[in-house]
């Protein structure tokens, strides 16, 4: 079976923004981000794999046996957008979704080039309801 890519690392979430973020805008927004998600969560902030900042982690594993761990919260502060790996499938978070502000929807994460572009209110709800999803569905949701 391959192993997880998306592993945590012992980099420091902000030497990587420093070193991996050239817009100014993008830092800055990141470094909020992680003031934001830190509060929200009650975790701190740690690398997984080589671009994404994770806060706490979680144990899914699916039917086909596949399993590993992940951040309960994330983003990525990619080259054209944000990445945020905020997102759990409940009908509150669908609700939300509406209300957000200017963003694209993934499979599984919210694009945003800006956090100017969404209401961060929303954003800390959208977060807090994935929190509950995860705690609900995957064991150890609320791991550190």
């Amino acid at each position: 079976m391959a192993k997880n890519k998306t592993t945590e690392t012992e980099v420091n979430p902000a030497d990587f923004i420093n070193s991996y973020v050239d817009n100014d805008q993008k830092k800055t927004d990141s470094f909020q981000l992680i003031e934001l998600i830190t509060q929200w969560s009650g975790f701190k902030p740690k690398m997984w794999g080589p671009t994404i900042i994770g806060f706490g982690s979680y144990h899914y594993k699916y039917a086909s046996g596949h399993e590993g761990d992940m951040p309960l919260l994330g983003f990525s502060p990619r080259k054209a957008e944000f990445s945020l790996y905020v997102y759990s499938p409940t009908d509150e978070s669908k609700v939300l979704l509406d209300i957000l502000g200017k963003f694209k929807m993934g499979k599984a994460c919210i694009y945003v080039k800006k956090l100017s572009d969404i209401n961060l209110e929303i954003l800390e709800k959208l977060c807090k309801e994935s929190i509950a999803y995860i705690e609900e569905h995957h064991e150890c949701g609320c791991r550190e």
